[in-house]
C-alpha cells in the first residue's frame, strides 16, 4: 500500500516531467533541499540523483538555489551545458517567506541571457517551488 504522501510525492515527479530512465542530474544540494522530493524521484526514475560532477547528457536538471548562492545567470550557463538539446533545468527556490526565497524577477531576468524561456511554475512541498525552463525554441526558417 503507497502512504498518501508516498502518492503526492510520486505524482509530483511525474508534473515535473520526469520519466523513468530518464537521466536526471541534481545541482546545488544543501542540508535544507527536499529529501521526500528527491526520494520520490529516484524511485520514479529507477537511479540516483548524479551530481555536479556527471559526465553524462542530461534530460533534466534540478538546480536548487537560494537567495546568496551566487550568480544565477551563471549557475544557468553550468546546468545548461550538459543538457540535452530537448532537456529541461527545473530552478527549485524556496517559497516566499522562506529562508533564501529568490524573487521570480531574479529568475526572470537571468533566463534570456542565457538562451532559455521560462514556461511554468509549480509548488513542489512545503518550502520549495519549481520553475521550468527549456532551450529558447530556434527561429523557424
Amino acid at each position: 500500500m503507497v502512504a498518501a504522501g508516498d502518492a503526492d510525492q510520486h505524482s509530483v515527479a511525474e508534473r515535473l516531467g520526469i520519466k523513468p530512465d530518464m537521466v536526471v542530474q541534481e545541482i546545488g544540494w544543501d542540508e535544507d533541499v527536499d529529501d521526500d522530493l528527491r526520494a520520490a524521484i529516484e524511485e520514479h526514475i529507477g537511479a540516483e540523483l548524479l551530481d555536479e560532477e556527471a559526465d553524462e547528457v542530461i534530460d533534466v536538471v534540478l538546480l536548487w538555489w537560494r537567495d546568496g548562492d551566487g550568480d544565477l545567470g551563471d549557475a544557468l550557463v553550468d546546468a545548461r551545458a550538459p543538457l540535452d538539446e530537448n532537456g529541461v533545468i527545473w530552478v527549485l527556490t524556496p517559497k516566499t517567506g522562506q529562508p533564501g526565497h529568490v524573487e521570480p524577477s531574479e529568475i526572470a531576468e537571468a533566463v534570456p541571457t542565457v538562451g532559455l524561456s521560462q514556461t511554468s511554475n509549480l509548488s513542489v512541498g512545503d518550502v520549495w517551488a519549481a520553475t521550468r525552463l527549456v532551450p529558447r525554441s530556434k527561429s523557424r526558417r
